[in-house]
């Protein structure tokens, strides 16, 4: 077993931007949680007080909220925040090894154990450099951090693969609703370009606008309670609607029909403390019984439009800022109540065909993301996975022909400074 402060030393050099030389400056908000290289970063004239020197090979730690999970071995030297710890790994011990370990869940736990502070709680190096870890000679540490990291490189292509489908689906939306299925001419409405040609209607000529239930459900957790109510944590920005966080209600005999969700209500979340989570709006598909917080308005549609292209329309109008730019604020929570909601000016073509056209472009899309969100959550889940039986040593790679000659290029020694 070894101390961490065996197997890294914590280097404390101090610069003034302007005068370090340096070409990068890395700041907590470049750093993503649980990867393992820099996506973005800063320069130096971008800050003016004193900064933390770091050169490649160092392993940047943040501090700051141990549990985000920052930590990045640096691919080249420069500055970084002082509320990023720069480890510079020891001559017997693999630098990719060593990100590993720090993203490991028993490292996390550990810094978390050791945080001051209530609204900014921060590690330190004092209170990390007492971890003991069981850690193998640096041939295994490389073959470890040779296994890990080509999980981490394809957690990296389906993230960014989930991003290019997730672009084409917004460039594909705002193409069906300026130009429509036919190429239509556009004009300029209130909430944007839209296709001449269109219907307009107010929201409420094409649906019924019914609140949800007046309850105060934040501690009713219990299913045994009654029905599952949806609140806005359960309405996601992507459009979708999440199981998690459930909370419970028992609906009152006299109000089961009012409140009782079908299969092709339109929920949208009128009220947030945050203007970004106004207009939220879901279509509801699930089986079983639910119901709906006050905080949601549900619109049921009549003959005009079909439930999934109001929602598809509506999800369409807040990604182009509609809600946040008209909004009502009552005192510290912004608001688009059903008055305000009712008119909404809702365009839409008069075909029900081109309506359906529309939704199964944009669902076909849908797929294609969930199905890029499923393998993402798969590799991370399986990283972790291995992640903890490698460096805990519950599964061996000693004996395995594994090419680290990757890792020994990129997380090799820090170099030395010129002379």
């Amino acid at each position: 077993m070894k101390h961490f402060y065996e197997l890294c030393d914590c280097i404390k050099d101090q610069c003034h931007p302007a005068t370090s030389g340096a070409s990068v400056y890395v700041g907590l908000e470049h750093i993503d949680g649980g990867v393992f290289l820099l996506k973005r970063q800063g320069r130096p004239s971008d800050v003016h007080s004193a900064k933390n020197c770091f050169l490649k090979g160092d392993i940047l730690y943040g501090k700051l909220r141990p549990y985000l999970d920052k930590a990045v071995i640096a691919t080249d030297k420069g500055i970084c925040s002082t509320d990023i710890l720069v480890f510079r790994p020891k001559p017997n011990v693999c630098g990719a090894y060593l990100l590993g370990l720090v993203h490991s869940a028993e490292f996390r736990m550990h810094a978390d154990q050791t945080t001051n502070g209530v609204n900014h709680p921060r590690t330190s190096w004092g209170g990390l450099a007492s971890i003991k870890w069981d850690v193998p000679e640096k041939p295994e540490q490389e073959k470890i951090a040779a296994t890990v990291w080509t999980i981490q490189r394809a957690i990296e292509t389906e993230a960014k693969l989930l991003s290019s489908a997730r672009d084409l689906k917004q460039s594909t939306m705002n193409m069906l609703f300026t130009q429509g299925m036919r190429g239509e001419k556009s004009i300029e409405t209130e909430v944007g370009s839209l296709p001449e040609c269109w219907t307009c209607k107010s929201l409420g000529e094409v649906s019924e606008i019914t609140y949800g239930a007046q309850a105060a459900v934040a501690s009713a957790l219990d299913p045994s309670i009654g029905t599952p109510i949806f609140t806005n944590i359960n309405i996601t920005n992507a459009g979708k609607i999440s199981l998690e966080k459930l909370r419970y209600y028992k609906i009152p005999e006299h109000q089961r029909d009012r409140l009782t969700l079908k299969k092709g209500d339109v929920l949208f979340n009128w009220r947030s403390g945050s203007a970004d989570h106004v207009g939220k709006t879901a279509i509801f598909d699930l089986d079983g019984e639910y119901t709906y917080s006050s905080f949601i308005l549900r619109f049921r549609v009549r003959n005009d439009v079909t439930n999934e292209f109001l929602y598809r329309y509506l999800h369409y109008i807040k990604s182009q800022g509609f809600f946040s730019n008209r909004r009502n604020v009552s005192s510290i929570n912004s608001v688009f109540n059903a008055s305000l909601a009712a008119t909404i000016p809702i365009y839409f073509p008069a075909e029900a065909d081109e309506q359906n056209e529309i939704v199964a472009i944009l669902k076909t899309l849908d797929r294609k993301i969930s199905l890029h969100e499923r393998k993402h959550a798969s590799l991370s889940d399986l990283f972790q996975t291995l992640l903890h039986q490698l460096m805990t040593a519950q599964i061996r790679v000693d004996k395995l022909d594994i090419d680290t000659s990757e890792v020994a290029k990129l997380a090799g020694q820090p170099e030395s400074e010129p002379s």
